[in-house]
């Protein structure tokens, strides 16, 4: 993008269609004069006088706990300079927008005209007790240490200067993982660290806390080495300042593991860079033209590891994987401050989450196929979301054994869960899915692994330990495309196709013939049969050598499921098979059914659809209240199709009584408590929680479940297949990566239940 577009953009960005990036949004309703008189006066008083008692209660009542300041003067704004308070205001309400979307903390942005010490501490405290927390943010060195060091003493809020401790946390992270992967001690390791900063100084700091030596470091500001021997050094250069012989950054670099890059663009030579040890690691973080640009560093040193501050390049070091989510832990512990303990929490927690397999939709937002713990993926992804789960617990955890957290957490799984609401219940309900699958991994067959997206799905579901794949497909095809994308994994690839599948092609042949050869089925029609991969697998599982199947990927439904219901049939007991899908939306988690299978069901096999997902929700540890759906309410239509509802909610409560079903009922009274407590308190569904719909025909269940995913992104997990013999599944057109994901998890529950039963 031209730079003359860019700035077009941005201030269009910024200006249209309202100046700014954040605004206040009220939390309690405000529609009628009650509701404003309990707002504030006469109301308000009340909460005023119970906080006036016990000053704790202001959390209990205000949105203090979760507030936090992000508090500048504008004197060292990004790679702008002294640009004055007025001028900062876009980066800090950028800061603020940041601490939102990432770990739903609210945010003031304060801007403070002033550059004395003094005056700036005497501000910050005087706002204070407004807040859950201090973001320090653009403030220059040195005045910005001792700013911190004051009102981290004076406060009992938790404060951080994130230009200082932010970088610092995400590069240690980094070079913890750097080191591991060039196989280097950091205890031994060469550092060159360019500029002197805050962000710099604070950086050497952590480093040094997690093991390097300062004698091992080289710092450099704008007049070179920063040497013993030279005058008038401030207390924090003092710190580094070595006894080295070296002057120049250039002489400095000669034989360096580790160069760390905090001072500005194009400083850094392919000359400085050769001269570097082996397997150099290279952090220029300057911005926004790093000290040496990634394109050459890469390009003069293949066996280099290498990290910017730049978005569009490997291993960004970006601040937002640390402020959100370590304000985060502090507040909900309620903190007292972050100290170096959370901090170093912070690093090992970051470092350890970039070993772990990256979920699907990360690969799709960074437009990568695989991001595997590597050289060019050393740190997490800003869009992460297993950062808000995983990074403020360790957070917590830190403050409370260091003696800091005035409200310790003693359930972390509620805890963690919690923090998932934050982003929506979507993230619990495929948690504990996969978890589910987790504990009992089973054999699960790909029977569509020579297409790619398939292949990534069953090395995500092998990676996470959520089932045993087996891949199914053209051999040659799958062991090229692992190769694309590095899954390295030794899991059995079989083509049904092959010569060396002959015997056990003949040996399903002959199974499928005698089961059906009095259904019109020919003994070299079963053995052509054996051929198509559905018809394998289906035979795989059924005789044993796989616990579940997956499939439907690139094939139409109908022409799928033919075999399926030829070769693994219904279960027993079982007189209808029917499919379900599980929409995982704002309101919670949802049942629509049956999306797949039945067109046009009678009242019975209402009944017994209505049965089956109820069964189904029970396996998701979902207690089933269950709405059938109609264009009228109780009787108001005499129809044919309302009469069949009727007749479906009766044979429903005579055959399964314990299932909690009631209709029929149009969609909104279903889903509005209010609405249908108001207008029919007679109903079972009263003071319930609608989660499963049951509708009349296979159009409407279908037509709405995909409206749900177009229009409103609602996740679609399924359609799940219920009443089968054995575990077998079948993929929507095209599913995403994570929907096979999905499916697989689901797959490896059936068979865990059906292993019970």
């Amino acid at each position: 993008m031209s730079s003359k577009k860019l700035k077009k953009e941005a201030l269009d960005y910024h200006s249209k269609p309202k100046p700014g990036k954040i605004e206040v949004i009220p939390t309690k309703k405000y529609t009628t004069q009650r509701d404003l008189s309990l707002a504030y006066s006469p109301g308000v008083a009340e909460p005023c006088l119970e906080i006036a008692n016990n000053k704790k209660d202001v959390y209990k009542y205000t949105a203090k706990g979760n507030l936090v300041a992000v508090i500048s003067n504008g004197t060292a704004v990004l790679g702008l300079g002294n640009i004055g308070p007025l001028a900062s205001k876009p980066v800090m309400e950028g800061k603020g927008l940041l601490f939102k979307i990432f770990a739903d903390i609210d945010v003031f942005d304060i801007e403070v005209d002033a550059t004395d010490v003094d005056k700036f501490v005497e501000t910050v405290k005087a706002i204070a007790p407004t807040f859950g927390g201090i973001n320090l943010e653009d403030i220059k060195a040195p005045e910005a240490f001792e700013i911190e060091r004051r009102l981290k003493e004076e406060l009992d809020i938790p404060v951080m200067h994130d230009d200082q401790h932010g970088t610092a946390i995400i590069s240690a992270a980094a070079l913890k993982n750097a080191c591991e992967i060039a196989k280097k001690d950091i205890s031994k390791v060469q550092i060159v660290v360019s500029g002197a900063g805050a962000a710099a100084i604070s950086c050497t700091r952590l480093y040094i806390k997690l093991g390097a030596k300062t004698e091992n470091v080289i710092m450099l500001d704008s007049k070179g080495a920063i040497r013993k021997d030279r005058e008038n050094l401030t207390p924090e250069k003092a710190e580094f300042a070595t006894s080295k012989n070296v002057n120049t950054l250039e002489e400095a670099m000669k034989d360096a593991d580790v160069f760390i890059g905090l001072s500005k663009g194009g400083i850094v030579t392919a000359a400085m860079v050769k001269s570097m040890a082996k397997d150099p690691i290279v952090f220029a973080m300057a911005n926004p033209d790093p000290e040496i640009s990634y394109e050459l560093a890469v390009k003069t040193r293949k066996d280099i590891i290498m990290a910017t501050g730049r978005s569009d390049h490997p291993n960004q070091v970006n601040n937002v994987l640390g402020f959100p989510f370590i304000f985060r832990g502090a507040l909900d512990v309620r903190a007292t401050a972050i100290n170096e303990e959370m901090k170093m929490a912070a690093v090992h927690a970051l470092a350890d989450l970039a070993k772990h397999a990256v979920p699907e939709q990360v690969n799709i937002v960074y437009d990568q196929v695989n991001l595997t713990f590597g050289k060019d993926y050393i740190i997490p992804k800003p869009f992460d979301p297993r950062l808000i789960y995983e990074i403020p617990p360790a957070i917590a955890k830190a403050a409370m054994d260091s003696g800091v957290a005035t409200e310790p957490i003693t359930d972390w799984d509620k805890y963690r869960d919690e923090l998932m609401e934050r982003l929506g219940t979507e993230n619990k309900v495929v948690r504990l899915l996969h978890d589910r699958a987790k504990n009992n991994p089973k054999r699960v067959i790909f029977a569509e692994a020579d297409h790619l997206d398939v292949l990534k799905a069953a090395q995500i579901v092998y990676d996470e330990g959520i089932g045993h794949p087996i891949l199914l497909g053209d051999k040659e095809t799958i062991l090229e495309l692992k190769k694309e994308i590095d899954f390295t994994a030794d899991i059995p690839i079989i083509d049904p196709k092959r010569k060396e599948e002959k015997e056990r092609r003949f040996r399903f042949a002959e199974k499928y013939w005698k089961a059906r050869q009095r259904k019109g089925i020919k003994l070299l029609d079963a053995q052509k049969w054996m051929r198509e991969r559905n018809y394998f697998a289906a035979m795989m599982v059924n005789e044993g050598e796989a616990d579940a199947l997956i499939t439907g990927y690139t094939r139409n439904y109908s022409t799928v499921v033919k075999p399926l219901f030829e070769l693994i049939g219904m279960a027993k007991g079982v007189s209808r098979i029917a499919a379900t899908n599980l929409m995982l939306t704002k309101r919670g988690p949802i049942f629509l059914a049956d999306t797949t299978i039945n067109i046009n069901p009678t009242a019975k096999h209402l009944a017994k659809i209505s049965q089956l997902t109820a069964s189904l929700a029970k396996m998701f540890n979902i207690k089933p209240n269950i709405a059938m759906l109609s264009y009228a309410n109780f009787g108001a239509s005499s129809s044919e199709n309302s009469s069949k509802i009727a007749e479906a909610i009766n044979y429903t409560h005579r055959a399964y009584p314990n299932v909690n079903i009631d209709g029929e009922i149009q969609a909104d009274f279903a889903l509005n408590a209010e609405m249908l407590k108001k207008e029919f308190p007679f109903s079972k569904l009263v003071d319930k929680k609608v989660n499963v719909l049951i509708f009349p025909n296979l159009d409407s269940a279908n037509i709405t479940y995909k409206l749900m995913k177009e229009l409103y992104g609602a996740e679609s997990i399924g359609p799940i297949m219920l009443g089968m013999r054995k575990p077998a599944h079948i993929l929507q057109l095209g599913a995403s990566v994570d929907e096979m994901v999905n499916m697989a998890a689901v797959a490896v529950i059936d068979a865990q239940e059906k292993a019970k039963n």
